[in-house]
């Protein structure tokens, strides 16, 4: 009888206490869109805090979202990464983006100023996060066929 929690113990261990092997976690279609707003927004707030606007900083920090969301997107939902990086992007900027005037209109303005100021960034990080789902993609597709 002295054994029993011994092995309920060691059970308890090998569930809680030790990492998991086997396939990584990846992110649903949401968990992509949420962690990329997050993550986006986080990095647009940090930039204009320490520098005083959206910069490099920002820039970089969107190129790695859109890396992590292309690489931990699950095979179901590999869409989501190129698409909800630029949705997340564009509403960073209209957090933190320079508006110059209120109004709706100069909501509009701003939004698409600052869309086409950091165009290099957008292309960068879609064309990355696509270019590894396609990846992603032609090498699953190889591994279906060869079964």
């Amino acid at each position: 009888m002295s054994g029993a929690p011994v092995l309920r113990a060691r059970m308890a261990g090998r569930l809680y206490g030790r990492r998991r092997s086997g396939r990584p976690t990846r992110l649903t279609a949401v968990g992509a869109g949420v962690a990329a707003l997050a993550a986006t927004i986080t990095v647009a707030g940090l930039d204009r805090l320490l520098f005083g606007g959206l910069g490099p900083l920002f820039g970089l920090g969107y190129l790695l979202v859109c890396f992590q969301l292309a690489v931990r997107v699950r095979y179901a939902d590999l869409l989501a990464a190129p698409i909800s990086g630029p949705i997340a992007f564009a509403a960073a900027l209209l957090l933190f983006g320079p508006v110059t005037s209120s109004g709706v209109t100069a909501q509009v303005v701003a939004l698409a100023t600052n869309l086409a100021t950091r165009a290099g960034w957008l292309f960068s990080g879609t064309g990355l996060a696509a270019a590894i789902v396609l990846a992603r993609f032609v090498a699953q597709r190889r591994i279906h066929r060869a079964r």
